[in-house]
């Protein structure tokens, strides 16, 4: 049976292995710029990551919002929390949003079962 949450990890780093290793003085600086803006500042990391994944959803990109959904939960935010901000990004996003929602679901529960 296949893992989901691994090989979103593993396709994710070793393509920004590669990605880095080309040595690109732009990407690297986007790269990094991403890294900070998800540090904690006056907004602690978790409020951060529940922002980047409702700004994912309403982008409609699915990788994101396994990136968000990740690392949202490795920030402590319970399945209530991110049910309620994928709400809203439902909401702001309208019902295209809606097959988004459901693959964050199904991806959240395979976070829940590697936990």
């Amino acid at each position: 049976m296949s893992n989901p949450v691994q090989e979103f990890n593993d396709y994710r780093s070793k393509m920004n292995d590669k990605l880095l290793a080309d040595n690109n003085k732009i990407i690297k600086r986007i790269f990094n710029l991403d890294t900070n803006a998800y540090a904690k500042g006056a907004l602690d990391e978790k409020t951060k990551e529940l922002l980047g994944l409702v700004s994912s959803a309403v982008l409609r990109c699915d990788d994101c919002v396994r990136y968000h959904l990740e690392k949202s939960k490795e920030a402590g935010a319970s399945k209530e929390e991110v049910m309620e901000t994928l709400s809203i990004a439902t909401l702001v996003g309208g019902t295209i949003v809606i097959p988004h929602l459901r693959r964050a679901y199904e991806y959240w529960e395979a976070l829940e079962e590697n936990a």
